[in-house]
């Protein structure tokens, strides 16, 4: 019977077809535009590590000592340096790290190759296996490279591509700044969208990642640049990120496996703040947070506000289009009632008529969620050209086009029902009648 409605449906659409692109039309347009917001809002509110996200948690403690803070507020949300270490010294959890950003020059020994300027990411070793970091050669260091200010590094693969033409590096040399160091690996493509780790990074949350990945403890031993938000009060005697200086510029993660590990961990670190405050370097009551990926991610409002209220604009807008495809479908339905009052004279029954009538709703659908689909790939295209932060990470993956078209199907049987209703109850004599 299905391939009968559907003649059907062909053959209605052949003898109305002002109608029917006007309904296609309005279909494809309410798709498009809701698409394509639904799209942007995808990729910026989605999990960006999903298999790790639950058992990494974002370090919070309360060490500033600035005046017209409340006590209870929230802490601030990166750790001095002797906070850091301390806590990737005693190492409680199943790993951590401790990071920060900086920049460097870079001095290819290749001859053609000018020197250039890289965004770098100064860390510590558990950051690579926490991550789940994809290496395409080798891997990262080990802590005990740390300690030793090792002269290592990790290359992005675009910088490998870059300095080495995309052939496996390690072992090679490459000078950063003004020292040489070995490559220990070479990532895999790599971009973690949002910038989760460290939402303060210079180039805004949505960008790519640093190019290069060094040992915290090496950065610190070379005095190299550093990039980031950072917060000091009281006397830094002319070295903000020395061991005892009172600045906050370091991002602290900890992968707990387990809800007793998490509870285990808060505890320790009230622990820890208590003794800080004992020792006369914490000057507020105790104030702590470890918030996993996702509530650090709410908790920081990642998602813009204007794709928000985007969202909310296309749907009303969808909606719109869906009831002047309901008043197209109806004056078709109307113009066809003598068609629909013959074949109930002819033995259809009131469900076969139900049923034809939500076919063509739905071949509507699919023809306007065809359509709006282009209109969302180019729309997409668009964001892509804007300057906003997120621009190139947007795009529309397999899930998001099957998406697309259910949600055309579905919106139109939806808007089919009411017109297919009305069809139904067309009585025969009266057409008959007046025929």
């Amino acid at each position: 019977m299905f391939a009968y409605y559907l003649d059907l449906a062909l053959r209605s659409f052949r003898r109305n077809r002002i109608l029917t692109v006007l309904m296609v039309l309005a279909i494809a347009l309410g798709i498009g535009a809701c698409m394509t917001t639904m799209t942007v809002f995808r990729v910026l509110s989605g999990d960006p590590i999903p298999e790790r996200s639950e058992r990494l948690y974002y370090v919070q403690l309360d060490a500033e000592g600035a005046a017209g803070q409340v006590a209870g507020d929230e802490p601030s949300g990166q750790l001095t340096r002797f906070d850091a270490e301390a806590l990737l010294r005693e190492a409680r959890g199943d790993r951590q790290a401790m990071m920060s950003g900086g920049s460097a020059v870079v001095r290819p020994a290749q001859a053609g190759l000018d020197p250039f300027i890289v965004n770098v990411r100064y860390t510590s070793a558990d950051f690579f296996a926490m991550f789940g970091t994809p290496f395409l050669y080798g891997g990262g260091w080990r802590a005990a490279d740390d300690q030793g200010r090792a002269r290592l590094v990790v290359l992005s693969r675009e910088a490998n591509e870059r300095l080495f033409g995309g052939e496996d590096s390690t072992g090679r040399s490459l000078r950063v700044d003004d020292t040489d160091f070995q490559v220990a690996g070479v990532l895999d493509r790599w971009r973690p969208t949002p910038y989760f780790f460290d939402l303060n990074a210079s180039g805004g949350r949505f960008r790519n990642s640093e190019e290069l990945f060094l040992p915290f403890q090496t950065a610190v031993d070379l005095k190299m640049r550093r990039r980031g938000t950072m917060s000091c009060w009281g006397d830094t005697q002319g070295d903000d990120t020395g061991l005892n200086a009172p600045c906050i510029w370091i991002q602290y993660w900890v992968e707990l496996d387990t809800p007793d590990k998490v509870a285990a961990y808060r505890d320790y670190l009230e622990r820890y703040s208590d003794q800080q405050r004992a020792a006369g370097r914490f000057e507020r009551p105790t104030n702590t947070r470890l918030r996993d990926v996702m509530a650090w991610l709410r908790f920081n409002e990642v998602v813009p506000g204007d794709v928000r209220l985007q969202l909310w604009l296309s749907l009303g807008f969808l909606l719109v289009c869906l009831v002047n495809t309901v008043g197209l479908l109806l004056a078709k339905c109307l113009r066809r009632s003598p068609e629909i009052g013959v074949r109930r004279a002819l033995g259809a029954s009131r469900r076969a008529i139900f049923l034809q009538f939500l076919v063509e709703a739905g071949v509507v659908g699919l023809a306007g969620g065809a359509l709006g689909l282009g209109l969302a790939w180019l729309g997409l295209w668009a964001v892509r050209q804007t300057p906003v932060g997120y621009a190139d990470a947007v795009g529309m993956d397999w899930q998001m086009l099957l998406f697309t078209l259910v949600l055309a199907l579905l919106s139109s049987l939806a808007a089919g029902l009411l017109p297919a209703w009305r069809a139904c109850q067309v009585s025969p004599a009266s057409q008959i009648k007046s025929q």
